[in-house]
């Protein structure tokens, strides 16, 4: 999901929601209905540099949709912060849009409030069928066994996003495959005031997604098989360490990204102050700042060793943005013929390629506009080395509390203060203590 864009604000428990059987949202009784179609409500993600840009991208396509179905689109750009804590507010007060778009990280917390359309076999064939889409895209969409709480819109996956300009004084000759690699270069870009990497020490989801990926590279995940939280399993403890010592012991992040959670790290690299960042799809940040594409690539997250891959290489989690219909509209039909709208190859081409995210939609996806040397690493991660996050009905419980206990050893961090094993773990095993309150 773009949780990046600012930390998502998880604070309202899920555990109201997941007390919520059959609430949604939905269209008042002015709207659409079955019988009568006339209007939707639609929230969309902020995917694009503001709020304004994503109105005047998504403008056009709803008229659109709406001279081919007299289906009229209300649109409100909502922005990540605070995304989560409006949905689940109109989980509970049943006051809500007809159709809305969710970080994929959320499908099964939101799953469980049995608020959102289940997409059944009969749900998927009206918008041409679930075989159309990319199967980890699918796979991020709800729990596992139950059917998807949503549909896949736009497919993200992390890169290694590095400045050449900066690689070329260092004498450096490409981007690391390895974390060694990353911090043997890091420590040569680190000087006069430049630092080797970027980082957003204060935004919750971007904390997990990092140290999800490199649990997944230490064999551990952050929950077993039951669902039951393992935060301080030796992988999971080291993992975390791991991402920290970056600032703490290896000295390649700035101590100031310790309280960066707006996109600060992406402002850094635009403006030459640092030379490495793991992003999702940057390349529109960037050129709204005044980058050219030839100032920078992109390269495959790094991994222990060898080569991106299943297993211990997983490089990334599988981000993205699905679309979901509020269970009680009162226009059902037309909130299905919106997802096939959206999900269509002529928007997923037009809608990705503008976002700098990749189609879900697997003919979509093969078109040549995605093949681009940047593009094409997301949608190489996505198919060969990207995992979903854990799809457990608490797993938005899981981004605060873990993503905070991140949060506060890059404080400590920044402040000097030892960052040790045990201190980790004492951080690791007060969020899953909270967790299991």
């Amino acid at each position: 999901m773009r949780t990046i864009r600012a930390a998502a604000a998880a604070t309202l428990a899920i555990s109201i929601a997941a007390g919520v059987t059959g609430c949604g949202g939905g269209t008042s009784s002015s709207g659409g209905s079955n019988d009568s179609p006339k209007t939707l409500t639609y929230w969309a993600s902020n995917q694009g540099p503001s709020i304004e840009a994503d109105k005047k991208i998504l403008t056009p396509e709803l008229k659109k949709f709406e001279e081919q179905t007299g289906i009229k689109v209300k649109l409100e750009v909502v922005p990540w912060a605070d995304l989560l804590n409006r949905i689940l507010a109109a989980t509970t007060s049943g006051q809500g849009p007809d159709v809305l778009n969710i970080g994929n990280t959320w499908s099964a917390s939101l799953q469980a409030t049995g608020a959102l359309l289940p997409w059944d076999k009969a749900n998927f064939d009206a918008i041409g069928g679930r075989d159309r889409f990319v199967d980890s895209a699918v796979a991020s969409a709800g729990a596992e066994g139950k059917d998807p709480s949503a549909v896949p819109l736009y497919s993200l996956a992390y890169a290694l996003y590095y400045n050449k300009k900066s690689f070329a004084e260092a004498g450096i000759a490409g981007p690391p495959a390895t974390w060694d690699e990353l911090v043997e270069d890091g420590k040569k870009l680190s000087k006069n005031g430049k630092w080797g990497l970027g980082a957003e020490g204060s935004n919750l989801s971007n904390n997990i997604h990092q140290t999800f990926v490199l649990a997944q590279q230490h064999g551990a995940d952050f929950f077993d098989a039951a669902g039951k939280p393992t935060f301080t399993s030796d992988g999971a403890v080291a993992a975390v360490k791991q991402y920290i010592d970056l600032m703490a012991k290896d000295k390649i992040i700035a101590p100031g990204n310790a309280e960066y959670a707006q996109n600060q790290s992406l402002t850094d690299f635009a403006k030459g102050k640092t030379a490495m960042v793991l992003w999702q799809a940057a390349a529109s940040t960037f050129a709204s700042q005044g980058m050219k594409p030839e100032d920078w690539g992109a390269a495959p997250v790094p991994v222990a060793s060898g080569a991106p891959g299943q297993g211990k290489n997983i490089n990334s989690m599988v981000a993205g943005i699905n679309m979901a219909v509020f269970k009680n509209t009162k226009n059902i039909d037309g909130a299905k013929k919106f997802v096939k709208f959206m999900t269509s190859d002529a928007e997923q081409k037009l809608l990705n390629k503008t976002y700098g995210s990749i189609p879900p939609v697997k003919t979509a996806q093969a078109d040549a506009a995605f093949s681009a040397p940047d593009l094409a690493v997301l949608r190489d991660t996505l198919a060969k080395s990207a995992a979903p996050l854990p799809q457990v009905p608490n797993e938005s419980q899981f981004e605060t509390a873990v993503g905070t206990a991140v949060k506060e050893l890059w404080a400590d961090a920044a402040a000097g203060r030892p960052v040790t094993t045990e201190s980790v773990k004492a951080r690791l095993e007060k969020a899953q203590q909270t967790m299991q309150q």
